[in-house]
């Protein structure tokens, strides 16, 4: 079954259920829990939907609590903490089983002119010349988990294509740096929003990957118990996520069954319109 960037706009398009309470469905990508970048994406939505048509997203930063539930919808509560001259502050708070498995704060800036500097994007090759990761593991379907064949292998709404990308069932150690061109898979409407949500739902794919490359398993290797806990997303520029973008990662650190990363996404242009940062759990456990 196709399934394209239109479809995952559909899964972030939420109901609205109530003053300030909206509800998400969800679908699953292989993990067995709620993609985090769904969750994201979806609060965003919920809080740009109480915020005047002049303010634009600049930042959101949020917590994982528990694992969400693909069997049940989210139900995304929004409070409105403050309404200024310039900027406008929301928080949103997920809801599953009548607990909160996710909280989301999030800013919105009047757009306005001011100084402007950025650091310069890494060489990569372009993305033309790169097999995508779903072509690659649809490549070796044969050699993946009977139960987990379907889903890996499924559609998906984004065209990733890895630099360099590890061996999918034997990873060596390697430095704990990823990059990777992303776009949105079909025509995404031209609607700033629409945009940003699909960004924010790019943005929590790899991160902890690349803490785990050093050490040479991954979050399917038996024991490994691998999840986000947070993840900070910083909009510097407009955004088109149906062009190509170049997401370059790095994990500074990893202590305490804890993984920090940090990315940078650049648009084919070289404009840097995003930085993302992640602290994830890496416990690993007795195999």
């Amino acid at each position: 079954m196709s399934y394209q960037a239109q479809d995952l706009l559909r899964l972030v398009d939420l109901e609205p259920l109530e003053h300030n309470i909206y509800r998400g469905q969800n679908r699953d990508i292989g993990t067995g829990r709620v993609f985090g970048g769904q969750v994201l994406a979806q609060a965003l939505v919920a809080a740009r939907r109480t915020v005047e048509e002049d303010r634009v997203a600049h930042s959101l930063h949020g917590y994982f609590i528990l694992p969400g539930d693909l069997e049940r919808p989210i139900v995304y509560f929004v409070d409105r903490l403050r309404d200024g001259g310039s900027f406008t502050t929301r928080r949103v708070t997920a809801i599953q089983h009548g607990k909160a498995i996710f909280n989301l704060s999030a800013s919105f800036h009047r757009e306005e002119p001011g100084l402007d500097h950025q650091d310069d994007p890494p060489d990569a090759p372009d993305p033309e010349t790169l097999t995508s990761e779903l072509e690659r593991i649809r490549a070796v379907a044969d050699q993946l988990p009977p139960e987990l064949r379907g889903v890996l292998t499924q559609d998906r709404p984004l065209d990733i294509r890895p630099v360099d990308p590890p061996d999918l069932f034997d990873p060596e150690p390697r430095p704990a740096r990823r990059v990777m061109w992303v776009r949105a898979i079909g025509e995404v409407p031209d609607d700033l929003l629409r945009h940003q949500a699909l960004l924010a739902y790019a943005s929590d794919y790899g991160l902890l990957a690349t803490v785990l490359q050093p050490h040479g398993v991954t979050i399917r290797t038996p024991g490994m118990q691998v999840a986000s806990l947070d993840h900070a997303l910083w909009y510097h520029r407009r955004v088109r996520m149906d062009d190509w973008h170049l997401y370059v990662i790095d994990s500074p650190s990893a202590a305490g069954a804890r993984g920090f990363a940090r990315g940078s996404i650049y648009s084919r242009d070289g404009a840097l319109v995003a930085s993302v940062a992640q602290e994830g759990l890496t416990r690993m456990r007795e195999r």
